[in-house]
């Protein structure tokens, strides 16, 4: 396979525009199942670096190399030293070694409670921490406005003018 494939090949399966609603949701649901069940494992064994090819992760978990694959593409960015995921290839080494924090802001950010919600995440994370980081990551997508400067009112340059006569003529 060349080194492009396989990450082509999972978005190609897993962004599948032919499916029908049932088959998509049967092919993320089956996913979601087997994800949890690797997230479940590394938060289990936190401090505990997994690490090998894409083939070996693969049979580690049971599932298909596709499936560790899209597997990889969901938790690159919560790595130390994300992977090149252009690169992969089967015999392709590679490791988990996630920053806590910023693998469960991602998961708040990708809306995937049936992630952060892990009770896993209650023995590396306090309930404190984890309402902490759950707030700081739904804030820094929350795009906050000025108030709207009303014709009359003082501009905001300073000048002491209304601001219709200063910065807010056409």
């Amino acid at each position: 396979m060349d080194k492009k494939y396989l990450l082509e090949t999972w978005r190609e399966i897993a962004y599948n525009q032919q499916q029908t609603q049932e088959q998509y949701d049967q092919f993320w649901g089956a996913y979601f199942a087997q994800e949890v069940e690797v997230y479940k494992d590394l938060l289990k064994n936190h401090g505990t670096v997994v690490s090998g090819t894409v083939e070996e992760l693969a049979k580690k978990y049971n599932m298909e190399v596709l499936t560790m694959v899209g597997f990889l593409d969901g938790i690159n960015e919560s790595l130390k030293t994300p992977n090149n995921l252009e690169e992969l290839t089967e015999t392709r080494e590679v490791s988990l070694d996630y920053d806590d924090e910023l693998l469960y802001k991602n998961m708040v950010e990708a809306k995937a409670d049936w992630l952060y919600g892990l009770e896993e995440w209650n023995d590396i994370l306090d309930a404190d921490k984890q309402k902490k980081l759950y707030k700081e990551q739904k804030l820094s997508g929350t795009v906050f406005k000025d108030k709207k400067i009303g014709r009359n009112d003082p501009c905001p340059c300073g000048s002491g003018k209304k601001y219709k006569y200063c910065c807010g003529r056409n």
